[in-house]
């Protein structure tokens, strides 16, 4: 048990070391995150906390608990400094996911459902992301989704029960993750090769 404790710990001490960096960006005007899409995010996150608990995930579903509070706390922000909040149908179609996924767990009362719904609204959210590092791959941090995916495969560790329920949505996250990381170093490898052939 104080194991699984020590990795959720170490879990949590790596959510803010990926998270607090973003943040100071938005507090100084470099980024302006979506508000629509970290809410929605905030509620996928969340919401996978209380079905991870109620699945036993114990210590290892802490980590997702705090990253889902501080995803609706970079909502906050993003509305305070009045960030994008261009709404799209896409956006909708996520948060009526989002939501619908609270009302299929309240009426089904079997979580993994709930997980499931979230964790495929949560990688539909990663589009938006891998578009534009496709066109632009040195608009996004390597470093910050390269801690995402340690986090998460902590989080898995950490995890005193393991099921579908708690161990999908992190290792499904961790797994886009490193997808887009992969992506990212390919696009920045094929630009630069293509840069430096025009140089020639």
């Amino acid at each position: 048990m104080r194991n699984k404790e020590l990795l959720s710990a170490v879990a949590i001490g790596l959510t803010f070391v990926a998270f607090l960096p973003y943040i100071r960006s938005i507090i100084k005007d470099e980024i302006q995150p979506h508000v629509f899409s970290w809410v929605i995010w905030g509620i996928t996150t969340f919401v996978v906390f209380l079905a991870q608990l109620e699945g036993d995930g114990g210590a290892g579903a802490w980590p997702t608990g705090v990253s889902g509070i501080i995803t609706f706390f970079i909502a906050l922000l993003a509305y305070l400094k009045r960030a994008d909040v261009t709404i799209t149908r896409a956006d909708w179609a996520f948060f009526i996911a989002a939501v619908s996924s609270l009302l299929f767990w309240f009426l089904t009362s079997v979580p993994l459902w709930a997980v499931v719904i979230l964790t495929a609204v949560d990688v539909f959210g990663f589009g938006p992301t891998v578009r534009k590092a496709y066109a632009f791959p040195d608009s996004e941090s390597v470093f910050f989704f390269a801690l995402l995916t340690v986090r998460n495969l902590v989080s898995i560790m950490a995890l005193e029960y393991y099921s579908a329920t708690t161990v999908l949505f992190p290792a499904v996250i961790a797994a886009a993750c490193m997808l887009l990381i992969a992506m990212i170093l390919y696009r920045r490898r094929v630009l630069a090769i293509g840069y430096a052939s025009r140089q020639t």
